[in-house]
């Protein structure tokens, strides 16, 4: 393993490009989360580390496989749009519920149905920040370390998204119809059509912000009914 003064700074450059690609990604297990207790939601999300790290490692080192694996984009976003369509479904036909109850699979509890989920989105989400991570450097330790580091970071995005939820009930729906558009736009992808990043951000930021105002709307008629 041979090291060099640059790769430090190819590392550095690796976690900044995790952190972008994975945006989306720490919103989505945002939401998957969110169904659980709110004493096993951070539980989840960190026991998903341990996941995403094997994966990682094993598809750095498959890295070159991953290329002729288009499906995994297309099946990617068909689950992410179900996933959304799926919440205002449940919610027109239970709206007392804000959030859905979590689904299970597979013959597993509610918390571990939502870990396989979480690390089933690790998966999907890697593919484009492992193949830009292999083009900026042939050194697979190089690879590997700034991908865990940036993993870690993106944790710690979606526990903080967590927090704004509470505070912000409203985003609730705005994080399915985000994850809806994030699921179309990988669908797309299979089909070459592409956005740019800050397309995507901004219309991400965009909902937010309309969610972030339709929480601080509905929070003053609720004390103006209640005065």
């Amino acid at each position: 393993m041979s090291f060099e003064s640059s790769d430090l700074i190819t590392i550095a450059l690796l976690v900044l490009l995790e952190g972008l690609l994975s945006a989306d990604n720490a919103i989505v297990l945002a939401v998957q989360v969110m169904p659980l207790p709110e004493d096993q939601q951070k539980k989840a999300l960190k026991y998903g580390i341990v996941g995403a790290f094997v994966f990682r490692t094993i598809a750095v080192l498959l890295a070159v496989y991953l290329i002729n694996m288009p499906a995994v984009k297309i099946a990617g976003g068909i689950y992410l749009c179900y996933l959304a369509v799926d919440h205002f479904v449940r919610k027109k036909k239970e709206p007392e519920k804000k959030i859905p109850a979590p689904k299970m699979f597979l013959g597993l509890s509610a918390f571990w149905s939502t870990v396989v989920a979480v690390e089933l989105t690790d998966i999907v989400f890697s593919v484009d920040s492992i193949l830009a991570a292999v083009a900026l450097s042939n050194k697979q330790w190089v690879v590997i370390t700034g991908g865990i580091i940036g993993i870690i970071t993106m944790r710690m995005v979606a526990g903080a998204f967590l927090n704004v939820i509470k505070r912000f009930p409203k985003l609730v729906d705005g994080a399915y119809i985000i994850v809806f558009f994030i699921g179309s736009k990988l669908f797309a992808e299979y089909f070459n059509f592409h956005l740019s990043k800050w397309i995507t951000f901004s219309v991400i930021g965009i909902l937010f912000l309309i969610s972030i105002l339709a929480s601080m709307y509905e929070k003053r008629k609720i004390e103006k009914a209640g005065s």
